[in-house]
């Protein structure tokens, strides 16, 4: 156990940044709060409803669970929330647990179960300094807590997966005056839990902890401290079973406005910059991440914004209608990979990934779909025709874009912080997936089940342009007794 008998205001992993130590410049206005404040930490954890982490039997990537009882989901979903259901959250009578409640007690769930230091030895490469508990399995993790081509970068941080586990890691690159370590002192600290969900909480405590490394090397005590306070409890079959939020704390959440400290931190903030940087290429990652495909991105360091990409192509394929996708498989964020992982990925059947190693572009077998910088790719034949954007696509990235545009003018001209850029993209997809599935029951419980031009340009989709897809669709969701008019020719 850690010594506590000087315990001071904050937990003692929490220690007091320079900036905010007597004689230090004043701290930013939110820096405390972004780990300690309850209330913060409920807000937070309520915008980034989208990122969590997959259950074993949930179908639909990585929001499956949650996006089941969103507010706009079809009538009849269990436990769905109306739109304006987070005004009255206080008013829960005595025999129902309040939204926050059902959060906090969910939080509770997704703890830590390892900390650690990475170093750089020039004579040895990457190597574990240090680690709690000392005999957890940490086998590989000094590859994944710096990146390869991480000696470019002075800092960085980086989402990967670790067995049953996920992991964040932030790195720094110190200039030192040291022949032994030729100059440079490289060193990572990162943590592992149950799931991805939570992580980006602890991102400024780890930014804090590999400087205090760099700086004052073998110096444990608030990671000891750290681990302490937040260890998890595992079953006893230890299998670490990941835990997803409350379905109906979802439809509330999605409503409410974005914190600046999220938009820095958390996946979800970097939306809008993923479509952006994209721009009309996410419609066909959307086709690609709807079909489960095995998409792998490739990018040189820094490679934390490339991780938060990774995640934001995991929410193009939400969808929210019960019972769609059950035997599809899930669509697995694996973040960060390396050379060490490639007997992993062979047994994914779907998947999306990040990479700094380019030799992976040369294992065709691993993915499907290969994205360098901006260029989305496939040596696949029956994929390569998905590449191409149809005329319904261009038209649902412009009404996207027009979307976001009148948003952009409300909020500059109507101080309008209930919505954001965030949950229209989010929602834009989801809407655009539900419509899809839903067009497709309904064709599939009517007495004449036949897919016509119709029915096609109902879902959303081009006729003609579309064909391919819909019959990848078709197949992989388990609608292949549909009939397919042959009016749905090739353009």
């Amino acid at each position: 156990m850690v010594e506590r008998s000087d315990r001071a205001p904050l937990l003692d992993w929490e220690e007091v940044p320079s900036a905010e130590k007597p004689g230090g410049a004043a701290p930013a206005p939110h820096a405390r709060d972004r780990l300690a404040s309850p209330s913060n930490s409920r807000a937070l954890l309520g915008c980034s409803a989208p990122g969590f982490g997959w259950s074993g039997g949930g179908p639909g990537g990585p929001a499956a669970d949650a996006s089941s009882a969103t507010c706009i989901t079809p009538a009849g979903t269990d436990g769905a929330l109306p739109p304006d259901s987070d005004e009255h959250l206080s008013d829960s009578g005595p025999g129902e647990a309040s939204l926050e409640d059902r959060m906090v007690k969910w939080e509770e769930k997704d703890q830590i179960v390892s900390v650690f230091v990475v170093t750089f030895n020039t004579r040895s490469g990457n190597m574990l300094e240090w680690c709690l508990p000392k005999d957890m399995d940490l086998e590989g993790v000094e590859f994944k807590a710096i990146a390869s081509g991480s000696h470019r970068v002075s800092t960085d941080f980086i989402y990967f997966r670790k067995g049953c586990y996920f992991g964040l890691a932030c790195f720094a690159n110190m200039v030192v005056e040291s022949t032994v370590e030729r100059g440079a002192r490289m060193k990572s600290v990162g943590i592992l839990s149950t799931s991805y969900t939570l992580l980006y909480r602890y991102m400024s405590f780890l930014e804090h902890q590999v400087r205090l490394q760099l700086q004052s090397p073998g110096h444990y005590s608030p990671l000891e401290a750290f681990y302490e306070d937040k260890r998890a409890l595992l079953p006893p079959s230890g299998d670490g079973v990941v835990t997803a939020c409350p379905a109906n704390a979802w439809g509330a959440a999605i409503n409410h406005c974005m914190h600046p400290e999220m938009k820095i931190t958390h996946p979800a903030g970097c939306m809008s910059q993923f479509i952006r940087f994209f721009g009309e290429q996410i419609m066909v990652l959307w086709k690609l991440a709807l079909l489960r495909r095995r998409i792998l991105i490739f990018s040189p360091p820094p490679v934390g914004v490339v991780c938060y990409r990774v995640y934001c192509c995991c929410c193009l394929a939400n969808i929210s209608i019960p019972g769609v996708g059950v035997a599809v498989p899930e669509f697995r964020p694996f973040f960060y990979v390396n050379v060490a992982d490639i007997s992993a990925l062979e047994n994914e059947l779907s998947y999306v990934a990040c990479t700094t190693e380019k030799i992976f572009e040369e294992k065709k077998d691993l993915y499907d779909v290969y994205v360098d910088n901006q260029n989305v790719k496939t040596y696949r034949e029956g994929l390569k025709p998905l590449l191409r954007l149809s005329t319904a696509d261009r038209e649902k990235y412009r009404k996207l874009t027009e979307q976001r545009q009148m948003l952009l003018y409300s909020q500059e001209e109507n101080g309008d912080c209930v919505s954001s850029e965030e949950d229209l993209f989010i929602l834009f997809f989801l809407e655009q997936n539900n419509r899809i599935f839903q067009t497709l029951s309904e064709v599939a419980g009517s007495p004449d089940p036949m897919v016509t031009q119709e029915s096609v340009r109902a879902m959303g989709l081009d006729p003609h342009g579309d064909r391919l897809f819909l019959l990848h669709l078709l197949e992989i969701y388990g609608y292949d007794t549909l009939l397919v008019s042959e009016q749905l020719c090739c353009s």
